[in-house]
């Protein structure tokens, strides 16, 4: 039995992420080798030193698989768990009475032979340290090992020494014990029958190896694997719901709306979702436009903070209390206050940013009141540009926020964009402007497009391949009279 193979070696660094298949290939490789020194050994079955050798050759086996599964769930991304200590029961603790090299096989592998003729038992010194028991004490008999092993193992244990002396079977199986210090381990016991001159069974040899940590470790990777499962249907779920919420919430129509719904058109209108470059839902963005009283419309974009149902029942919310609001007369300026006072005072704490606009056609004025939110552009004549951003804090950020409001003339063919700061944000910092001028750099194309559907295809097409962090929704309207 080549001797290196359990020599103690130091502790390995953490491998990197490029090794680990590395590592396997070595591991498997590793295992081939000790796999044909088991096969290739002669033993000589009244040689206990032989029989001992070829059981640590079988232990081997079973480590090297161990470690092969473990680097396989490295490879796989698994989380790494914590040291055994930190979710052990105080009383399933590492044994502290090993020798100086524990942690290494030796120290958790002992060995055991009872002999049927003489009643003669025999313990090496780690199967006392395995047991918590003095080294000095008398081994336990067959009879006696039962005493310390669980009740719900005693059986198999039975079953499997019962099997070993009379039918011949070799054992390999586990069971758990409770030392006498009151800890709890688990023991993988392998042995086989000592056959006499007449075939009849005369004592039984037996290594015992300590797995308690192993199995720790491999059941606290199948609780990760269900919590994480587990984990996983709630997000799906939540994100269903919260996405119906949204679908439910926002206007009906998704291809292009005319307002007012009967008699001239006045405006024309286009709206869009676009999701992240990562397909994560926000759920807290909104685009909106009512018809109010008098042939007159609201249009607005928002955004919240957050994600998730909490994130959606608050946007549905707002929205709410912004078409409220827009039909009881409440101009762009004051409207944004009342959203503001109800977000600060909201359950769900959050911050959201929105544009408000209200525009009369008799009057062809364009009302509007922001907090937080990108101004809207306005395209003329082949060119666009940001309309002048009145003061107004982020909703939510502060009681008593005051919103100014601004005014401006609106022609026929004119094309306003309202979109949320995630469509033109991409990767950038907030400050970076590059994604605006992108924007207003379809100016040529949005002065020659047929409908209002068409704008808002150019748009989407332009920043559909951006690496954005966040999803985005954009409304276009254009004026017809």
């Amino acid at each position: 039995m080549p001797s290196h193979l359990f020599a103690d070696r130091p502790a390995p660094q953490p491998p990197r992420r490029g090794s680990v298949d590395e590592l396997i290939s070595q591991t498997r490789r590793l295992r081939g080798d000790v796999d044909a020194v088991r096969r290739d050994a002669v033993v000589d079955e009244d040689d206990p030193q032989g029989r001992w050798q070829r059981a640590l050759c079988d232990l081997a086996v079973h480590q090297l698989d161990d470690l092969g599964a473990h680097l396989g769930q490295l490879k796989e991304g698994l989380p790494v768990l914590p040291e055994p200590e930190e979710f052990l029961d105080p009383q399933d603790a590492p044994c502290d009475d090993l020798p100086p090299h524990q942690g290494s096989l030796l120290s958790r592998v002992g060995s055991a032979e009872w002999n049927l003729l003489t009643d003669e038992v025999s313990w090496s010194e780690e199967l006392h340290q395995i047991f918590g028991r003095p080294a000095g004490s008398d081994p336990m008999t067959l009879d006696e090992l039962p005493s310390m092993v669980f009740a719900e193992d005693q059986g198999l244990l039975t079953e499997m020494v019962t099997d070993c002396l009379v039918d011949g079977k070799p054992i390999d199986g586990e069971f758990r014990i409770v030392r006498t210090d009151g800890r709890v381990r688990t023991l993988h016991m392998m042995g086989e029958p000592v056959l006499d001159a007449d075939g009849c069974t005369a004592s039984m040899w037996a290594v015992l190896r300590d797995v308690s940590e192993l199995r720790r470790s491999q059941r606290a990777v199948r609780e990760s694997q269900g919590s994480l499962a587990r984990r996983q249907h709630v997000d799906r779920t939540e994100r269903r719901v919260a996405t119906e919420m949204h679908e439910a919430v926002l206007p009906p129509w998704r291809g292009a709306l005319s307002l007012p719904a009967s008699g001239p058109t006045t405006l024309e209108l286009a709206g869009h979702q676009i999701p992240s470059a990562q397909g994560t839902f926000h759920g807290g963005q909104w685009f909106d436009a009512q018809e109010l009283p008098g042939g007159r419309a609201v249009l607005s974009v928002g955004d919240l903070t957050g994600q998730g149902i909490a994130t959606t029942s608050t946007m549905a919310m707002l929205l709410g209390a912004l078409r409220a609001l827009a039909v009881a007369g409440i101009r762009p300026g004051p409207l944004m206050g009342h959203l503001n006072g109800l977000l600060d005072s909201s359950a769900q704490p959050a911050l959201g940013s929105a544009v408000c606009c209200h525009y009369d056609p008799q009057t062809r004025k364009l009302s509007w009141a922001q907090g937080g939110h990108p101004a809207p552009l306005l395209f003329r004549g082949g060119t666009g540009r940001a309309l002048p951003q009145p003061d107004g804090v982020l909703l939510g950020a502060t009681p008593g926020g005051a919103y100014e409001q601004a005014e401006i003339g609106l022609l026929p063919g004119d094309v306003l964009v309202l979109h949320t700061d995630g469509l033109t944000r991409g990767t950038g910092a907030a400050h970076d402007s590059s994604g605006r001028d992108r924007l207003l750099a379809l100016a040529p194309e949005i002065a020659v497009a047929r409908s209002v559907q068409e704008c808002a295809r150019l748009i989407v097409e332009e920043f559909s391949e951006s690496e954005r962090q966040d999803d985005a929704c954009v409304m276009v309207v254009r004026v017809c009279r």
